[in-house]
């Protein structure tokens, strides 16, 4: 029971953290619009990064299956957190408040920064890359979880449809939270590096011969089930 509550948890600050992050990427990509584009901008980023994350999770749970990309996965996630850690140290959050505001509220009302095919370029590249960061990271977390993935994937939604500026300023006063993601984040992507290695069936281990099978650790969260 402690587990699945545990996980569950860990999905919640994941979610916050990296919902967080798309709405940061899609507010200051709107701040310089136009007054009367940007929550067409915020929209679009919006509903692009829901749709990316329904494929993505889809994906995501068949090629997790399959050997040496557990491994790979690991290696992403550790990417995502040290770019995670850069925006804590350098009051990203703050920052992305300020902008998202501005992008939401019209506060800035100067000549466009960029159009908005510009705008809309950007807000997808970084929705590609975002959404991937979250399903990989709810994914892990669910390890073949149906409920937990679904649950994972409806909140990431939510939050980014109804919640972006409510989190920005949450993690704009409350670093720790951050802090805690960027935990969550890293403990995920180390227990996906060690069954990337030592899994019997999707660990490179025994690809590469430098496990046998004796020694390969049975599929399942923390190789105990």
């Amino acid at each position: 029971m402690w587990d699945t509550v545990a996980d569950f948890g860990a999905i919640i600050i994941a979610d916050l953290v990296l919902s967080g992050d798309n709405a940061l990427i899609i507010g200051m990509a709107a701040a310089g619009l136009a007054p009367e584009l940007r929550k067409k901008a915020i929209l679009y980023g919006m509903v692009v990064a829901a749709v990316l994350r329904i494929i993505f999770a889809v994906v995501a749970t068949k090629l997790l299956g399959i050997p040496g990309l557990l491994f790979v996965g690991g290696v992403l996630l550790l990417w995502v957190c040290w770019h995670l850690y850069k925006d804590i140290r350098d009051h990203t959050d703050a920052q992305a408040e300020a902008a998202l505001h501005e992008a939401e509220e019209g506060g800035y009302d100067g000549p466009p920064k960029r159009t908005l095919k510009q705008a809309l370029i950007a807000i997808t590249i970084a929705d590609v890359s975002m959404s991937l960061d979250n399903v990989l990271a709810v994914a892990a977390i669910a390890d073949g979880d149906t409920t937990k993935l679904v649950f994972g994937l409806g909140l990431a939604i939510v939050l980014m449809a109804f919640a972006a500026t409510l989190i920005m300023n949450l993690l704009a006063k409350y670093p720790a939270i951050s802090w805690l993601g960027l935990a969550v984040l890293l403990y995920v992507a180390f227990e996906m590096l060690y069954r990337g290695v030592t899994g019997c069936d999707t660990g490179i281990g025994t690809m590469f011969g430098f496990l046998s099978e004796a020694q390969c650790v049975p599929e399942g969260k923390g190789g105990g089930h």
